[in-house]
């Protein structure tokens, strides 16, 4: 029943959202394109639920290609890629809003795990059982992790967390959904942890992005102590 009524809240209030907010979409749309080359829409290969791969949609915030520049899909503070409107878009969050069609095509929903990107977590079908829990419900525009810290938190916490909303949202249902939705709105006004911490600040902004790909997939892919995996 959880999921019926959680179905139709993100359906009812994607749909409210786009409708009120299609006038600023407009206008946000016209200066990424004035801005910077490239187009409005940033489409990017997702997991999502049960590790399905779908297109999940932003704002375009960075300058072309910015996924083969220099940190790949890490960013930092001052990141020459992020063009001047995509820095005002990244820090009131409103490069997300775009996920809002995501959330009505059934494939998002407004609250759950952020989804990864498809080569983020190396394999799905090696993912230990640690990772793979995250998958068994649909991932959110925001999430538990993301209000208790987002792109401040490793890799290996922020699992912890989407571990643990997947059992609270059995327990407690549409009030863990309520109480993050309202927690993420005053983060976004609070403008907290934008980009993405790097592992160490003594080496450089390209070694500390692969080290932390290769660390977040060996912590995935590690196997369990009595598992088969």
């Amino acid at each position: 029943m959880y999921f019926l009524f959680k179905r139709l809240m993100d359906i009812f209030l994607s749909s409210i959202g786009l409708l009120i907010l299609s006038p600023c979409l407009a206008v946000i749309a016209i200066a990424v394109k004035i801005d910077s080359d490239g187009p409005v829409i940033f489409k990017q290969k997702r997991l999502g639920l049960n590790g399905k791969e779908f297109d999940m949609y932003k704002f375009r915030t960075m300058v072309l290609n910015a996924e083969n520049i220099g940190t790949g899909l890490f960013n930092y503070d001052n990141d020459p890629r992020v063009t001047r409107v995509g820095r005002f878009l990244r820090e009131t969050s409103i490069d997300e809003l775009p996920q809002l069609i995501n959330v009505i095509r059934g494939e998002m929903s407004l609250v759950g795990p952020r989804p990864p990107v498809k080569n983020e977590l190396g394999d799905y079908n090696l993912l230990n059982s640690r990772y793979k829990k995250r998958f068994q419900v649909l991932p959110g525009i925001t999430g538990l992790a993301q209000i208790s810290g987002r792109n401040e938190l490793p890799w290996d916490e922020k699992i912890n967390y989407d571990n643990q909303y997947v059992e609270m949202v059995k327990k407690n249902g549409l009030f863990v959904d309520i109480k993050i939705l309202l927690l993420t709105i005053i983060n976004v006004f609070r403008k907290k942890d934008i980009y993405e911490k790097k592992v160490s600040s003594d080496i450089n902004d390209e070694e500390s992005a692969k080290i932390a790909a290769l660390e977040v997939i060996a912590k995935a892919q590690e196997k369990e102590s009595g598992s088969d995996f």
